[in-house]
């Protein structure tokens, strides 16, 4: 089977607007575009749409779910990587952040926990498992569209290319300051279960 995930378009937290709830940020004006594209450039109609239960990967997978009426829609525990704890961050900028991000990824603690609401590294991948074991089990051949967020996208893709890394390797492998980010908005990258294993196929920038 073959699953496609999509990062969801510009939100108004890529965009440097203070989020208040990580859960109901929504897309900016670009993002909706790019939602647009996204659906405008399939051709196949998937067996299953999935989308997390967060307000942005909601309005980046409506313009799909439009073009293919017909196609279930599911919801699943695939929200963002929630790190540091939301109660002392929600509300700041990015900027204001940075020192607190760069202590958490230097440290490499994949079972460190920042306090209520937040979640350890460890979790973030077990929870990419049970999404990679989930699509695994739908049928021979079956087309899934996942449409989700950036660390997840990025967690799940490195169980599956990294394989021979442990979560500590993982983890410390994740962040690099200063770089892009390592999933784009609207970016695709396709996963592929090939007999008993997942490989990856691809990665397209709508």
């Amino acid at each position: 089977m073959r699953a496609i995930f999509i990062r969801h378009g510009e939100s108004t937290g890529n965009a440097g607007v203070p989020c208040h709830d990580l859960a109901t940020i929504e897309l900016t004006q670009r993002g909706h575009e790019q939602a647009r594209a996204v659906a405008a450039s399939w051709a196949q109609a998937p067996a299953l749409i999935v989308t997390s239960p967060y307000t942005r990967t909601r309005q980046t997978a409506a313009p799909a779910i439009a073009r293919f009426p017909a196609v279930p829609v599911e919801t699943w525990p695939i929200e963002e990587f929630t790190y540091l704890q939301p109660a002392r961050w929600n509300g700041t900028r990015s900027a204001e952040r940075m020192p607190h991000l760069e202590r958490y990824w230097s440290a490499a603690d994949p079972d460190y926990c920042d306090g209520e609401g937040a979640e350890s590294f460890r979790a973030l991948l077990r929870r990419c498992d049970a999404t990679l074991a989930r699509l695994a089990a739908m049928p021979a051949g079956s087309l899934v569209y996942v449409f989700g967020h950036g660390q997840f996208i990025q967690a799940a893709r490195a169980i599956v290319a990294d394989p021979h890394l442990d979560d500590r390797g993982k983890m410390r492998a994740f962040w690099r300051k200063g770089e892009p980010p390592a999933i784009s908005n609207a970016e695709r990258v396709e996963i592929r279960w090939e007999g008993d294993r997942w490989e990856c196929a691809s990665a397209v920038a709508a």
